[in-house]
């Protein structure tokens, strides 16, 4: 992925990472094309009754980004005021999560650059897709998404939103991330704040 991104000419290229799985994928990629490493944090905002089900999203960054799911909120009654006020607490987990992380790092601007968006896979894409709607909003000149693998289904659903997507492995028979590599362990804070100093 980091030669297929390298031969790419990106200008001014800034990497993304979606924590914690995205990190030692996106670490690398950042090296190969000297480019900033940030991170891109999403928290799903749920329907009260229904935790799991999401009605928007919120996405970090210089300025945080909520997402709707027009759809269920139609459905479940909420409004744009419900949303802000669940959105609160979400807000506040993702900035306790950017100071375990980044500490005193500012997010990095996106704006009139290359933004690489990068994650370790993608099953359903609802993380990805509210991260890439809100960082469209941050006027990149150009967005790529790049992930090792993803279902085929998913990928044809992502490709409006982006510029370009680099998936070497791009599966019709997909259950899960995991089998997909050698190694797929759940990655500790500690390990994540160590590969981002290294940037």
């Amino acid at each position: 992925m980091a030669s297929r991104l390298a031969g790419m000419g990106l200008t001014d290229p800034v990497v993304l990472a979606l924590p914690r799985g995205g990190v030692p994928v996106a670490q690398p990629i950042a090296e190969i094309l000297q480019a900033p490493l940030d991170l891109l944090l999403v928290r799903k905002i749920g329907v009260p009754s229904q935790p799991e089900l999401a009605a928007a999203a919120i996405v970090d960054g210089e300025a945080p980004q909520i997402v709707q799911n027009e759809a269920v909120m139609s459905l479940t009654g909420l409004t744009e005021r419900d949303i802000e006020r669940l959105a609160e607490p979400e807000l506040r987990e993702l900035e306790r999560r950017r100071q375990v992380y980044m500490k005193e790092r500012k997010p990095v601007s996106v704006e009139g650059k290359s933004a690489v968006v990068v994650d370790d896979g993608i099953a359903t894409g609802t993380t990805v897709r509210a991260a890439l709607t809100a960082l469209r909003r941050r006027h990149p000149a150009r967005l790529i998404l790049a992930v090792p693998v993803a279902p085929t289904e998913t990928i044809e659903v992502l490709r409006p939103l982006v510029d370009d997507i680099v998936c070497p492995v791009v599966s019709d028979e997909f259950y899960a991330i995991s089998p997909f590599y050698r190694e797929f362990h759940q990655l500790s804070d500690a390990e994540v704040t160590r590969l981002l100093e290294r940037r």
